[in-house]
């Protein structure tokens, strides 16, 4: 089995998040964070976690990261039970069973997004459309033979999606340009 865990090669998630995830914490996608929402009126770091960060379930943090990792059964049992807790503590879930049921379904789209290789890097990039928000993910592939060292030196896109021409990360928590 695989599953996500945040992943840091540099310190640009504690500036560009509000909460910085911990490197290695279990990552599931994190948009219901949004659910009450209006993406139109997120600004600044709240804006950037919203377009770009997968939720740190121990830390409650962003990570601009995730990579693909092995997961035993236990590591998943264990998962689901951590963030049913955190629905309950830190989302207003009504009980534990309600925030189970909702932890187990965003672990479950969380392991759908593992079917590339052990170690594969993973980007989301969310936006809102008449009402509706939608996610693409992205595999972040090292060259032949190298290893993860800092980033931006190193990596090659593959994308199932047409590529955002207009993303610039150190800007991200800026409004776009109107078009």
């Amino acid at each position: 089995m695989k599953l996500l865990r945040t992943i840091a090669l540099d310190l640009s998630d504690t500036f560009v998040f509000d909460v910085a995830a911990e490197p290695g914490d279990w990552a599931v996608s994190g948009a219901f964070r949004f659910c009450n929402r209006d993406p139109a009126k997120l600004s600044g770091k709240d804006r950037s976690a919203f377009r770009s960060g997968f939720l740190g379930v121990q830390s409650w943090g962003w990570s601009t990261l995730a990579q693909i990792v092995h997961a035993s059964e236990d590591d998943c049992h264990r998962l689901v039970e951590l963030l049913a807790r955190q629905l309950v503590e830190r989302f207003g879930a009504p009980d534990p069973a309600t925030a189970r049921l909702a932890a187990e379904e965003e672990v479950r789209f969380a392991q759908s997004l593992c079917t590339h290789p052990v170690s594969t890097l993973i980007a989301v990039h969310r936006s809102a459309s008449d009402g509706e928000v939608r996610e693409s993910f992205r595999r972040l592939q090292l060259r032949e033979g190298q290893g993860h060292g800092k980033a931006f030196s190193f990596m090659e896109i593959e994308d199932d999606t047409e590529p955002d021409g207009d993303l610039n990360l150190a800007n991200m928590s800026e409004e776009p340009p109107r078009r």
